[in-house]
């Protein structure tokens, strides 16, 4: 059993920073491809970036490319989710999930992993 726990969020006004944090317990946080996705109110949960489980490989939406930038410490069990430049219509609660077998661009491929239980970020115009 995994667990996964965001932080980071928070309020922020456009154009600015935020970096989120997503920690695993357990001592196989190395063997997943992890994944971070957002949901706003009345939307489908959208991809935002995907990592391997070495690292090596990233995946970031076309959307966030250039300002949101994923990366991972196995050492420490933990993903992160660097967001600059955030845009007032990127409020929304930030998933992080964890998936065996590589990473995913696609929710519902996490959905046998695991997911935390999001952090909300809000941007003010």
């Amino acid at each position: 059993q995994v667990q996964l726990v965001e932080s980071g969020g928070g309020s922020v006004q456009a154009g600015g920073s935020l970096r989120l944090s997503c920690t695993a317990s357990g001592r196989t946080f190395s063997s997943y491809g992890m994944g971070w996705f957002r949901q706003a109110p009345g939307n489908e949960r959208e991809f935002v970036a995907a990592i391997s489980t070495g690292g090596g490989r990233t995946y970031h939406a076309e959307s966030v490319k250039g300002r949101f930038t994923i990366s991972r410490d196995n050492a420490k069990n933990t993903v992160y989710l660097q967001m600059n430049s955030l845009k007032p219509e990127e409020t929304a609660v930030y998933y992080c999930a964890a998936r065996t077998g590589g990473y995913s661009q696609t929710a519902s491929q996490y959905d046998n992993g695991y997911w935390g239980q999001g952090t909300q970020v809000t941007v003010s115009s």
